[in-house]
């Protein structure tokens, strides 16, 4: 229901009735309810933008393995929005999610051991990570993985190939 107000299907479009609806299920533990209702606070539709109820609501959401959720609690993290700036906290949400298959999550966990941030710089890290997102169609990831190449050995891309290979054999299982 609140989903169907949230868009206005079926009903008037109306971010304080979603949100009412939402609160309700999220309350109950519905991880997608609680995602929902971080986003409301994150974007301040229906309430006021409040990052640290955002992050309350994200990390409910994460908690039972919802990647979205899990994502967007790795972009708070990273960004410093309702919590102290922490590119290790930002790397174990982006990994969680990643692990899921979550393309975005993928890509900014490339790019965290790009540049070493949070992680130790890893190229063959950043490398499988970018692939695997690029192999989803994510733009940005297959140009950055373009760039990434041109720094790597033929040795390096070669692991990260088979890296990301092995990553998608585990999951096949």
């Amino acid at each position: 229901l609140g989903v169907m107000y949230d868009f206005g299907n079926g009903v008037p479009e109306d971010d304080v009735e979603a949100i009412k609806w939402y609160r309700k299920a999220a309350e109950q533990g519905f991880a997608q309810a609680q995602y929902n209702l971080g986003v409301m606070y994150d974007f301040g539709n229906g309430v006021p933008k409040d990052d640290v109820e955002a992050i309350k609501w994200y990390r409910k959401a994460a908690e039972q393995g919802y990647a979205t959720a899990q994502y967007n609690l790795g972009v708070m993290y990273a960004n410093g929005n309702g919590v102290p700036e922490d590119d290790t906290e930002a790397v174990k949400w982006y990994r969680k999610a990643a692990e899921q298959g979550f393309a975005q999550a993928q890509f900014n966990l490339g790019m965290m051991y790009y540049y070493g941030h949070g992680v130790p710089e890893d190229y063959v890290e950043s490398y499988m990570w970018l692939n695997l997102a690029a192999a989803q169609g994510d733009e940005k990831a297959k140009q950055n993985k373009g760039i990434l190449s041109k720094q790597m050995t033929k040795e390096q891309i070669a692991e990260g190939q088979k890296l990301s290979r092995e990553w998608f054999a585990k999951r096949k299982k």
